[in-house]
């Protein structure tokens, strides 16, 4: 009895390593996106567009503060960034709500919303942390008609950034 419990510790502690390197790994960068209206990598993960990657983690698009792309950067999302792809255009009053869900709430500076090299709003969270979703009031000015929306998550104790685009039509 005692040599078969020997042999099962041992046995156990063989395979640890085995199933620690076969298991497969967090994503150390899932954190947020814009999920209402749907944003490109929440359509992904909807099946609405076909996508490669992102569509198992729409959370991921991270890159460094600063950026203009729907990807982030992010080679592996660089799908995001093709405008030709078939996006579903969302049709928007003149103002809109656009929902995050976050799987990892960070400390954040501000939340960005931009329309080509135009901000549009932002919102300023002082370092606090969210909650696992956070809705902001955008009021589209006089812009009208189909846009591209690059919104922008800027967490405040690191140099990184989660971004998302969500097609629109305003007034439409």
């Amino acid at each position: 009895m005692r040599s078969s419990r020997k042999f099962a510790v041992l046995a156990g502690a063989a395979l640890a390593p085995v199933l620690a390197v076969s298991l497969p790994a967090g994503q150390a960068s899932a954190h947020g996106y814009i999920s209402d209206p749907p944003s490109r990598q929440a359509q992904c993960a909807a099946g609405v567009v076909p996508c490669g990657e992102i569509k198992y983690e729409p959370q991921s698009v991270e890159g460094p503060k600063g950026l203009t792309s729907c990807s982030g950067g992010n080679s592996r999302f660089a799908e995001l960034d093709d405008d030709s792809k078939g996006w579903k255009v969302s049709e928007v009053g003149t103002s809109q709500s656009f929902q995050w869900t976050l799987t990892a709430p960070h400390n954040t500076s501000t939340w960005q919303y931009f329309i080509g090299d135009r901000k549009i709003a932002e919102f300023d969270d002082g370092g606090a942390q969210p909650g696992t979703t956070v809705t902001h009031q955008v009021d589209f000015g006089d812009l009208r008609g189909p846009q591209k929306i690059l919104a922008v998550w800027n967490i405040s104790n690191t140099v990184n950034a989660f971004y998302a685009c969500i097609d629109v039509n305003i007034g439409g």
